[in-house]
């Protein structure tokens, strides 16, 4: 005799429901059986895949990393070994190559990472059979929409990438960036920290830079002009500053820091009572500054042993012979004197007695 099974959901509702046998349970658990016998192996399958999948892209992504890693690793060696030549150690900056390096290597690790862990997601998504063209259709727009909503940001990435891999500049050196100028200190993929002259500290948006003038890459010129008077005699002059030049070239530091002889150029100007000479060098990038210093000192000191005066600025006028030094003064005021009716009429009054009863 078969016993009925009722269920305790429907008993529970308070409804009175066909009684389900035992042979109806065995019937629904020999299906589930089958059902789970005849796809076992498919979820298996993807199963295997997915962990396949994720496996494959994980061990990718650190090969991958490990790679660039040490192609930057050999990259910053090359420049320590560079740095050890005569040349070289001029050239090289330690610290700007170490910056750059390490700023292309996050940049190509961030973008591999991307890559490789994007695609492996949209394949394991593939896997459950889910249809992609809707996800990135929204993954587009909303792209697009955050790429509006951040184009400053966007636009200061992008900018500071380009800026590093063309080598545009570098920590170390001098640069005009239009909305301000000073020493590279720090280069980043957003903002650039820039040293002002007076020691404050710029922080620029690679974004915004439009030029940038780079005052320590090639080299730089130092140019003294000399303000000689008329009646000087110029082979004097150019002799003088030839004498100059070719001590300061064979002197240290200054032998390393000139490039190119310190050549005398001529007349920049001829005016009534003076005339200009031009003297010029190829120096070493941010060098200038300092060498122009120091030919100015040495041409002062060269011109006044060889009595070559030099002139410039406002003349100063000496007074005339046997003119009275007394002439410019100006007249005694008559409130000098006390007893002037000026200063007495300026005087307050004087207290009054009080009237006696």
């Amino acid at each position: 005799m078969e016993v009925p099974v009722v269920s305790p959901v429907l008993l529970a509702a308070g409804s009175s429901p066909d009684p389900v046998t035992f042979q109806d349970a065995q019937e629904s658990a020999t299906d589930a059986a089958g059902w789970v016998r005849e796809n076992w192996s498919d979820w298996l399958g993807v199963g295997l895949r997915i962990i396949m999948i994720v496996v494959i892209a994980l061990v990718l992504r650190q090969v991958v990393r490990r790679t660039l890693t040490r192609f930057i690793a050999r990259m910053n060696r090359t420049g320590e070994n560079a740095a050890t030549t005569a040349l070289g150690g001029l050239l090289v900056n330690a610290e700007r190559r170490r910056q750059r390096s390490e700023a292309i290597g996050s940049v190509l690790r961030s973008v591999a990472s991307f890559l490789i862990l994007g695609t492996a997601a949209l394949m394991v998504l593939s896997t459950f059979k889910i249809n992609l063209a809707p996800l990135l259709a929204s993954a587009g727009v909303a792209g697009v929409a955050i790429g509006f909503g951040a184009r400053n940001l966007v636009t200061d990435f992008l900018s500071g990438v380009f800026m590093i891999l063309e080598d545009q500049y570098g920590v170390g050196d001098t640069i005009d960036a239009g909305v301000a100028s000073g020493e590279v200190i720090e280069v980043g993929l957003r903002v650039t920290k820039l040293r002002g002259d007076n020691g404050e500290i710029w922080y620029i948006r690679n974004g915004e830079v439009k030029r940038i003038g780079n005052l320590s890459q090639g080299w730089a010129t130092a140019g003294v002009d000399v303000t000689v008077k008329a009646n000087e005699d110029l082979d004097q002059v150019k002799a003088t500053l030839s004498a100059v030049a070719e001590a300061m070239s064979k002197e240290e530091p200054w032998s390393e820091r000139l490039w190119g002889p310190v050549e005398t150029l001529g007349l920049e100007s001829v005016l009534l009572d003076s005339m200009v000479v031009r003297v010029a060098a190829r120096t070493m990038p941010g060098q200038a500054v300092a060498v122009e210093r120091e030919l100015r000192w040495r041409i002062k000191h060269a011109f006044d042993e060889a009595s070559i005066s030099i002139v410039g600025g406002m003349p100063t006028s000496a007074p005339a012979a046997g003119a009275d030094p007394e002439a410019g003064v100006a007249a005694p005021s008559a409130y000098a004197s006390a007893t002037s009716p000026q200063s007495l009429n300026a005087s307050p009054l004087p207290p009054q007695t009080p009237l006696q009863k």
